[in-house]
């Protein structure tokens, strides 16, 4: 049997195996390893992780109870599917969150903290002309935290990565996509406004990145999205 091919995950000094097995997996589903759907086995994900199905078995628990896994009847354990109505409401609170969370940081921000933005912008360009998928999405994740974590009061954090977490396996599909269609950089007119520090231009160019990034934000454009997932 073919092993799963996971995105890399540094591993700190000191993190557990299951710690560890838990992170990679959250990682994996966040930038859309693996498509909704998908059947996952504890022996498979040993296998990708080289570990023991122990910790890979509690890691699996986790996920499942913060709903990135399901378990079904049969105790096949899968990626869940999303309908229309829900992959609205997560790209909705997506939208509410990241507008709020990029506006608040705005005057947290040093030039050298945008530099650093700049940089990761470029990153992701460069994996998405590479055809690197999974790199240009955790680019992208670290691009987003890197401004909303610059207010140090901010609480959205945690929020943002679960939407990222639940959207994970849809958004995988459009990154594979994703020239058609961002036709517009978003980034760079976010960065531009952050440069001039104005609250409501970040905010508004989180927002269209965000719509643009799935191919609009109509019922017809997410339609085709998740058509696209099968």
């Amino acid at each position: 049997m073919k092993t799963l091919a996971l995105p890399a995950l540094d591993r700190p000094e000191g993190m557990t195996t299951h710690d560890y097995a838990f992170a990679r997996l959250r990682q994996a589903i966040m930038v859309g390893a693996f498509r909704p759907g998908t059947s996952v086995t504890i022996r498979g994900l040993a296998n990708a992780l080289e570990s023991s199905p122990t910790p890979v078995r509690e890691a699996l628990r986790q996920l499942t109870s913060i709903g990135a896994l399901q378990f079904l009847e049969n105790r096949r354990i899968v990626v869940p599917r999303i309908t229309p109505a829900r992959f609205e409401e997560l790209i909705s609170l997506r939208i509410a969150l990241e507008s709020h969370a990029a506006r608040r940081a705005v005057a947290h921000l040093s030039d050298r903290q945008i530099d650093r933005i700049v940089a990761l912008d470029y990153t992701i360009e460069a994996a998405i002309l590479a055809g690197q998928k999974a790199q240009a999405l955790i680019a992208n994740q670290q691009f987003h935290r890197q401004i909303y974590t610059a207010n140090p009061d901010q609480v959205a954090m945690p929020l943002i990565e679960s939407l990222w977490l639940q959207l994970g396996p849809i958004l995988g599909i459009a990154m594979e996509h994703v020239t058609k269609f961002y036709v517009i950089d978003r980034h760079r007119e976010a960065i531009e406004a952050l440069r001039r520090r104005d609250e409501d231009a970040v905010a508004r160019a989180i927002a269209a990145d965000i719509r643009e990034g799935i191919g609009g934000f109509d019922q017809q454009a997410i339609g085709k999205l998740l058509a696209l997932a099968g």
